[in-house]
């Protein structure tokens, strides 16, 4: 397996690890964990601990497969215990599909990763099911684009041409049409490809400035460790789509 998409997915666990570590919370809306919760901030600590440890557990080839492993475990707890709960609450608001949508691309991300690494007798299996629900998020996404795109728009940095407006329909568009492909298989790789490459358009031209406008701000930088991570994870899918092609 190609390792450059993986360590970003690692990377972007990493700094929300650290976010997580100098805030002395959780992940903001990523991880609304109620506030009155016993032991709140011990869990907070090991929350953040244990994406730092996993995500580094990623850059080094031994213990990848475990990092991986981990990482897509944790995900999956937030889906499961975070946003589940507040999708059935609320299952026609689209930012609580679009949240969930997000958590579940990177839980879909680690198990594609860790099957790939780990080359087990399930690994295709695995990372089939990985692709299929990695798939889906992106049209939890564009359909967010859609629905919010006043919001999106405001996202977009003014200078780029033609307006804002118009890339808040056509970043929707892109990640509908991206969606369907891994979905489909049509052109799957391909499509997991250049999804990967908008997001990492994400954190350069949108995230990043805004961090280094107003670096004291968690928001932010919990906005640019998701943008990375999701950047990571559609590249690992991508990978995981060409080994299983090669094998």
């Amino acid at each position: 397996m190609g390792r450059f998409g993986v360590r970003i997915y690692g990377l972007g666990a990493i700094l929300l690890g650290l976010v997580g570590l100098v805030w002395s919370d959780f992940a903001l809306q990523w991880q609304p964990v109620p506030k009155d919760i016993p032991l709140r901030l011990p869990l907070a600590y090991l929350s953040a601990a244990a994406l730092l440890l996993a995500g580094a557990a990623v850059q080094a080839r031994r213990s990848a497969v475990f990092g991986a492993a981990a990482l897509a475990m944790m995900y999956l707890a937030w889906v499961v215990l975070l946003h589940g709960p507040r999708v059935a609450g609320h299952p026609t608001n689209i930012g609580a599909w679009n949240g969930i949508a997000e958590i579940s691309a990177l839980a879909a991300a680690g198990l594609v990763g860790f099957a790939s690494l780990w080359n087990g007798a399930r690994a295709a299996g695995l990372s089939r099911a990985g692709q299929l629900i990695f798939g889906l998020c992106p049209l939890v996404f564009g359909l967010a684009h859609f629905t919010y795109a006043d919001f999106t728009a405001s996202m977009v940095p003014a200078w780029i041409p033609p307006n804002q407006l118009f890339w808040a329909y056509a970043t929707g568009t892109f990640h509908v049409a991206a969606g369907l492909g891994i979905l489909s298989g049509v052109q799957a790789r391909l499509a997991a490809r250049l999804l990967s490459v908008m997001f990492a358009g994400f954190v350069i031209l949108l995230h990043a400035p805004r961090v280094f406008a107003d670096p004291d701000s968690r928001l932010e930088w919990t906005m640019l460790a998701i943008a990375l991570s999701l950047t990571g994870a559609a590249w690992t899918v991508a990978d995981g789509i060409a080994d299983r092609r090669k094998a």
